[in-house]
């Protein structure tokens, strides 16, 4: 029986267990959060039905995933590379409109979400240059030319309507070129940019984006918007969310609760949760938060099994990224190594992000947790790329454990 199972859940097993764990609390949590779903719904049992099948799923495909050797996903990067351009294109033409941007795509009464997808292309593309173009003294310089062109066309057509994705997907891009040992300069050069932009684009954001339009829109009063404005229909937004992380707080019996709705009951929810927390569906804030079986799903566990049950999440992302690291290090061949550790690093960025906004010590981005969060296409293609670590773990030709000591060593010295 015993063998028989190892034969389903082939690959890490330390990787298997995290990713067991983080299923199993997200089931919890969310069944626990998504009380407002439930309310008006009128249907307790439905939405917890429907997240655990996708969970399912999700394992399933990881299973599947992780059953096809490494090797082959070299031959998936052109086609995912042109699936992702169209639908990003096809999105921002003809998307339904998802918290007053265009995200998702409507495809035989499913939707899906193409930045997702984009992602992992980009992520798999960028470690088959990377791997490519690797010489003893690193990674050569057109490596670093051809990933930025493709990664900047991912980020442009995504960063039109989720901005923070790409962002996101940018950081751990150049990341990935860190490990890959593309010259430093060029890094450098990169993030002087890059801060150059995002000044440039938060100047921008201030100066169109109006952080009242919503209560001129409940008044009726007309808010008309000149062509850029238009374009950048997401800064009314961006400027509401940068105000509220760095305007200084008020008193509290002053502090305007339904004004800074999110924020304020996330925050009330870690206050209230001591160390062990209240109990697993005893939460009292997730009536309140919007969004409290997504973004703000961190709040809600925080709250439910206090600062040990968050620590205990927060070391479960850190496992994972080691146990990657640890898995790429003894990869024999490059291009394993880059795509496993590009994945990991995609999930714990966007896992730690979406916990720094629930602690406050970041802006609101809109990003799930992922492998938590309630979700449809982010938890299935999330579960895939926990299949895509597992197949290199199960497939890659690994190196001996004294040439990895041996390598160690040398790096030390």
């Amino acid at each position: 029986m015993n063998h028989k199972i190892g034969n389903i859940f082939k690959g890490d097993k330390v990787i298997w267990m995290v990713f067991f764990f983080l299923c199993m609390i997200s089931i919890v949590e969310v069944f626990s959060a998504s009380s407002n779903l439930t309310y008006r719904s009128h249907n307790y049992i439905g939405p917890i039905l429907y997240h655990s099948s996708t969970i399912i799923f999700g394992v399933v495909v990881a299973i599947i995933t992780l059953n096809i050797p490494c090797r082959y996903f070299k031959i998936m990067t052109l086609p995912l590379l042109a699936i992702s351009l169209f639908t990003l294109l096809w999105v921002l033409v003809g998307g339904e409109t998802i918290n007053g941007a265009n995200r998702v795509i409507s495809l035989f009464g499913l939707t899906f979400q193409p930045s997702e997808i984009a992602k992992g292309s980009v992520v798999l593309a960028s470690a088959q240059i990377l791997s490519a173009t690797q010489h003893e003294d690193g990674a050569d310089k057109k490596a670093f030319k051809w990933i930025m062109w493709i990664t900047l066309v991912a980020a442009i057509l995504i960063g039109k309507e989720n901005l923070s994705t790409a962002a996101l997907l940018v950081l751990v891009v150049i990341l990935m070129m860190f490990i890959g040992r593309v010259p430093k300069a060029l890094l450098l050069k990169l993030i002087g940019i890059l801060v150059l932009g995002a000044v440039f684009a938060v100047s921008a954001v201030m100066l169109v984006g109006n952080s009242n339009v919503d209560e001129q829109e409940a008044e009726g009063a007309p808010t008309e918007k000149g062509w850029v404005a238009k374009q950048l229909h997401r800064a009314d937004t961006w400027k509401g969310r940068i105000l509220s992380f760095f305007e200084e707080l008020p008193p509290p019996e002053d502090y305007n609760v339904d004004k800074n709705q999110q924020v304020a009951h996330a925050n009330i929810a870690i206050a209230s949760s001591g160390i062990i927390g209240k109990g697993p569906g005893q939460s009292v804030e997730r009536d309140f938060l919007p969004q409290a079986f997504s973004d703000f799903i961190y709040s809600i566990i925080i709250e439910e099994l206090g600062i040990l049950g968050a620590t205990a999440v927060v070391f479960l992302y850190i496992i994972l990224l080691y146990r990657t690291a640890r898995i790429a290090s003894r990869c024999e061949n490059n291009f394993p190594a880059f795509l496993a550790m590009g994945l990991a690093l995609l999930l714990v960025v966007q896992a730690t992000f979406n916990m720094m906004v629930a602690v406050g010590f970041a802006p609101v981005t809109g990003q799930p947790l992922p492998l938590v969060s309630k979700g449809g296409t982010s938890t299935i293609i999330n579960c895939a790329y926990i299949g895509v670590i597992l197949s290199v773990s199960r497939s890659a030709k690994m190196k001996g454990e004294k040439a990895v000591r041996k390598k160690a060593v040398s790096g030390g010295a």
